[in-house]
């Protein structure tokens, strides 16, 4: 089926195993500890599926995740953390979400699936499966475009049991250029546009507001061009590098964030005293700011 085949949404594809009840999605929290430095540590959150869910898709008929009520884990959509704002872990794409869990697997290891008509998937083939359930389920087509092409970033990485090692190195190698190229231009643009260097084509020596218009032009045009060299992975191309230009700056700043997020909360598991000292320190930095700025308009 064609990405831009118009598709009603029709949730009902999705049922309970042998009947024709909605899915009865039921997890259980699956609680990990290990001991890192003689501290306890609590692994990342998984989830165990204790119902079986099934989807009737239109070319690989009906499909059960999971295999083994008692093997099969999840951790539901999976997403980085400073990701979780645009694409949170539970939701209307849920559903497609443990399916498309259960029907990835290594390649040696057995299928996490059950194909009622004897089907074998290999991730090209999960991963469309994947973006039909999510458009029966009605999530929205930005959120479906950005998920899907990050599921198929990941299997460009990983590989598929139908791939030559040569082609799948150039998968590998348009991908990682596209990533790079974009980044490194993304970085350009940004200091072309404060004018600390003038060297990106579309942006020029410019006002502001047309260096910034120029800049988000190139967010465009660079990345749709680079995303063809993906082959059949065009559309997941281009999706991906607009999304990583665009998007850029913000998860830099959402990378930091989390970062002193992580360190603060470490400092305060480990020394307490240390991290009152160090927040005593900022607030009183942050008041002596405020008191400077605020000085000149008395």
């Amino acid at each position: 089926m064609s990405p831009w085949t118009p598709v009603r949404p029709e949730p009902e594809r999705f049922h309970d195993e042998g009947t024709a009840e909605p899915p009865r999605i039921v997890l259980e929290r699956v609680v990990l500890e290990r001991v890192e430095s003689g501290d306890l540590r609590v692994a990342p959150e998984r989830f165990r599926m204790l119902h079986r869910i099934a989807y009737r898709d239109r070319e690989y008929g009906d499909l059960l995740v999971p295999a083994d009520l008692g093997s099969f884990e999840t951790d539901l959509t999976s997403v980085p953390t400073i990701f979780t704002w645009l694409v949170p872990r539970t939701g209307r794409h849920l559903p497609p979400a443990l399916l498309h869990d259960g029907l990835v697997h290594g390649r040696d290891e057995p299928p996490t699936y059950l194909s009622v008509e004897g089907h074998v998937l290999d991730r090209v083939a999960a991963d469309r499966v994947f973006r039909a359930a999510m458009r029966d389920t009605d999530t929205g087509p930005v959120r479906s475009w950005l998920v899907w092409s990050a599921v198929t970033l990941s299997t460009i990485w990983r590989g598929s049991a139908s791939w030559s090692p040569a082609r799948h190195l150039r998968y590998r190698l348009a991908a990682l250029g596209t990533l790079v190229v974009v980044a490194v231009l993304g970085v350009l643009a940004t200091v072309d546009l404060f004018d600390v260097i003038d060297g990106v084509p579309w942006m020029g020596d410019r006002s502001f507001a047309e260096e910034l218009v120029g800049g988000l032009a190139g967010a465009v045009v660079v990345p749709l061009l680079l995303g063809l060299t993906w082959g059949r992975f065009a559309i997941a191309g281009v999706v991906t590098g607009v999304a990583l230009a665009v998007l850029l700056h913000v998860t830099v700043a959402l990378a930091l964030i989390t970062l002193a997020y992580q360190v603060a909360e470490r400092l305060a598991r480990r020394t307490p005293v240390a991290a009152v000292v160090i927040a005593g320190v900022v607030i009183a930095a942050h008041v002596v700011l405020v008191v400077l700025f605020v000085a000149p308009f008395r």
